[in-house]
């Protein structure tokens, strides 16, 4: 071998993930590569109950586990004695259905004699855009948005991305999921908010967004969705508005709207705070939201800014991001035991003053 030449070119990490109603795992190659990606849903499950219920979400992965990593396994066409370490999402999530997913890392890891690596979910959503794609320029900030996470990091190595704000109440994907609940829209809420919003006057309602402080860069979407409330159903002790279908599409496209502006304003703030910035990291299921792209790669684009949006199929919770940052994580050296517990928080350390 010669000096410099990598000792393992074709590292194969295994990949978990089971932090709330998707069941997933992947092999990815050399943390960029993605050999293999099994996703099993679980949206018919908690339809009729309008959001995720935990008990159920974890009596799922138990069942869909095992036939899901033998799926990826195969997929990849290697065997599991290939596999060269198996990384897990454990932080943040449903506690119950990380249990799932980090149990059965531990014992994969353990009976194929292989490092274990625990990965934070949410930070996991900032190398989605780098899959199959050569790597960003750095340094870059981080934008997660999704159903529990509304996130904006400073990305100097994704392996230890540092928070600038997030949000102080719900996060921007829930808020999608309960305003889709107020307008009767069925769940998953997001994408039903979005084709509504196509036929609605985004000017109709002058809905609030959240100013949590000159600077600041965390979000707050609580004051939204109440402001929507009230829009479709009316104050108490009034009387509530006829919600037809033009209000309701008035209201979709007047929230998501609203929604979008918070997002852009703090991310100009995060610009402008860190002109050094060479790339946008974006990830999450809301960044599958069409106008949310558009925006995205228009502020990109206004500062000659790379903008690395995941594509749609890694915006959604997967293990192939999973199984990248564990690979980077293995090359940094990172290795943990088999006492790792999962975590149903996500790590919030801010930027150092």
């Amino acid at each position: 071998m010669k000096p410099g030449d990598d000792p393992d070119p074709s590292r194969l990490v295994l990949g978990i993930e089971t932090s709330c109603d998707e069941t997933a795992a992947a092999v990815v190659e050399r943390g960029v590569r993605v050999r293999s990606s099994v996703v099993a849903t679980q949206h018919e499950l908690h339809q009729e109950y309008g959001g995720v219920v935990p008990e159920i979400a974890s009596r799922a992965h138990l069942e869909r586990i095992l036939p899901v990593v033998r799926a990826a396994v195969t997929e990849a066409g290697i065997t599991l004695r290939d596999v060269d370490a198996v990384a897990v999402g454990h932080r943040p999530g449903l506690i119950g259905a990380l249990l799932v997913g980090t149990s059965a890392a531990k014992g994969l890891a353990l009976a194929l004699d292989v490092p274990l690596i625990g990965v934070d979910h949410v930070h996991a959503h900032l190398v989605a855009g780098m899959l199959d794609r050569e790597p960003p320029p750095f340094p870059a900030l981080g934008l997660v948005a999704s159903g529990g996470h509304s996130s904006i990091y400073l990305v100097e190595d994704p392996v230890r991305p540092r928070l600038l704000g997030r949000t102080i109440d719900d996060a921007v994907g829930e808020a999608f999921d309960k305003v889709a609940a107020m307008l009767d829209l069925g769940h998953p809420g997001g994408p039903a908010v979005e084709k509504l919003a196509e036929s609605g006057d985004a000017t109709a309602f002058d809905l609030p967004v959240a100013n949590l402080g000159r600077g600041s860069l965390d979000f707050s979407f609580s004051g939204l969705k109440t402001a929507v409330l009230y829009a479709a159903r009316g104050h108490p002790g009034r009387v509530p508005p006829v919600l037809d279908d033009r209000r309701r599409a008035d209201l979709a496209a007047s929230f998501q709207a609203a929604a979008i502006k918070a997002l852009r304003r703090n991310l100009r703030r995060a610009f402008e705070a860190h002109p050094r910035i060479r790339s946008l990291l974006v990830g999450g299921g809301v960044t599958a939201n069409g106008p949310i792209r558009a925006m995205l790669e228009s502020e990109c684009g206004e500062r000659d800014v790379e903008c690395r949006l995941a594509p749609l199929r890694w915006c959604v919770d997967n293990a192939a991001m999973i199984a990248a940052l564990g690979d980077r994580h293995l090359e940094a050296g990172k290795r943990d035991p088999l006492e790792l517990a999962p975590a149903a928080t996500t790590r919030t350390d801010p930027v150092p003053d």
